[in-house]
């Protein structure tokens, strides 16, 4: 039988991996020792790991960011917890100003291999100051990556090669997904022995022929599902191209899908205005649109700020019956 785990079990198990590799990792956040993080993803690291591994901070996101970003290029690799990614204005300065910034301002000679992650989500009824979605913002600065991860697999094997990887790594998850159980292999079933997904890369999720649906995040969810009542219900075959990664993006994994398929949907939690599917959209209209049989068309969250209301902010965000309605407007 497969093991299945939960996304945030899995987010654990990257970490625990990654601070027995390498000493130079830690974990730093709001309440994510003794408290065992928010949403409990750091369950049990402090009592293996200790205070010198797995640190408390204050309610200072300026503060411990600013130290986060300080102590990467010093040669440490801190894995930082945002409670809500919302937060990333606090310390917006440290983030785009500085982690992003130094390794070209200082000709390459100093490295920020910083990780920030926490939810970037909404759909949890928190208001609008806690439902951001900011990974447009964020990719849209060079010297950073962004990494939305869907699934418990993927989260595992990004968050390895985020800890890795000598540049800052804006990390994105949901709340909505930490309970969703997904299939990850053992260490001792994987030929290499440890699971590390490389950034940049996509991964379609489901084949198709006649559109593809090309998402990030929880957004491939639901289009797993618009796909599923896509061929029940109407017999089209939808193809589901995840991501992974902003930035690097896989133009290529993009593209070839487009081609097969000759009609495109982006779908995201994000905003319309200057969101990722504008970038994406802009994209396959320079190098695919002979291959077009119809215009690139996107689903959204409403583009106003997050609803309070719990049964109203589930018409704000994208729905498969939203992305099966789209689809079939140009099927």
């Amino acid at each position: 039988m497969p093991r299945l785990i939960e996304y945030r079990d899995a987010i654990k198990e990257a970490l625990d991996e990654e601070l027995a590799r390498d000493p130079m990792v830690v974990v730093m956040g709001e309440e994510v020792a003794r408290y065992n993080g928010a949403y409990k993803v750091t369950k049990g690291l402090w009592e293996k790991w200790g205070d010198k591994r797995v640190v408390d901070t204050p309610i200072s996101e300026a503060g411990f960011i600013g130290m986060g970003v300080g102590a990467s290029m010093l040669g440490v690799r801190p894995v930082m917890e945002l409670m809500f990614w919302s937060f990333y204005t606090v310390a917006w300065d440290q983030i785009v100003n500085n982690a992003a910034m130094v390794r070209y301002m200082s000709g390459g000679k100093i490295n920020c291999p910083i990780v920030i992650r926490g939810p970037a989500n909404g759909g949890t009824n928190v208001g609008a100051t806690h439902s951001h979605t900011p990974e447009n913002i964020m990719a849209s600065f060079p010297g950073m990556k962004c990494v939305c991860p869907a699934t418990a697999y993927d989260v595992k094997g990004l968050l390895k090669a985020s800890i890795r990887d000598n540049d800052p790594v804006m990390f994105m998850e949901s709340t909505m997904l930490y309970g969703i159980k997904g299939e990850v292999p053992d260490n001792s079933e994987l030929p290499e022995g440890e699971l590390v997904i490389p950034l940049g890369v996509a991964d379609v999720k489901r084949q198709g022929t006649d559109i593809s649906l090309i998402c990030h995040g929880r957004a491939v969810l639901t289009c797993l599902e618009a796909a599923r009542i896509l061929e029940e219900d109407h017999g089209i075959q939808a193809e589901v191209v995840d991501l992974r990664s902003i930035r690097p993006l896989d133009e290529d994994a993009i593209m070839d899908s487009v081609r097969k398929t000759h009609r495109a949907i982006y779908v995201e939690e994000g905003k319309p205005f200057c969101g990722v599917g504008a970038q994406v959209s802009s994209m396959i209209m320079q190098q695919c649109f002979d291959d077009l049989d119809a215009p690139v068309l996107r689903v959204n969250s409403l583009d106003a700020p997050a609803i309070y209301s719990p049964p109203l902010e589930k018409l704000q965000l994208p729905t498969a019956d939203l992305v099966v309605d789209k689809a079939l407007s140009i099927c």
